[in-house]
């Protein structure tokens, strides 16, 4: 599965909030220093979809609040 997301990090809660144009906006607890937004957003999805952490993968926007997420190991 591709999902194209705008992330808005440095939210008071972790939670899917919506959409952002075409894209599904997504709210991180985590702050955009050091790569711990891209960490929380792979922990946050792997939760929400019942998959390993090693199942999702960031796979454009690494330094960007546009991203593309593959999610692989769906039931």
């Amino acid at each position: 599965m591709i999902l194209d997301l705008h992330v808005q990090p440095g939210a008071r809660v972790s939670e899917f909030a919506g959409r952002h144009g075409e894209r599904i906006k997504v709210r991180l607890a985590a702050r955009a220093v050091d790569g711990k937004a891209n960490e929380a957003l792979i922990e946050f999805l792997a939760a929400h979809y019942g998959v390993a952490k090693r199942d999702v993968r960031i796979v454009a926007g690494l330094k960007s609040r546009q991203k593309r997420v593959e999610i692989s190991g769906l039931p």
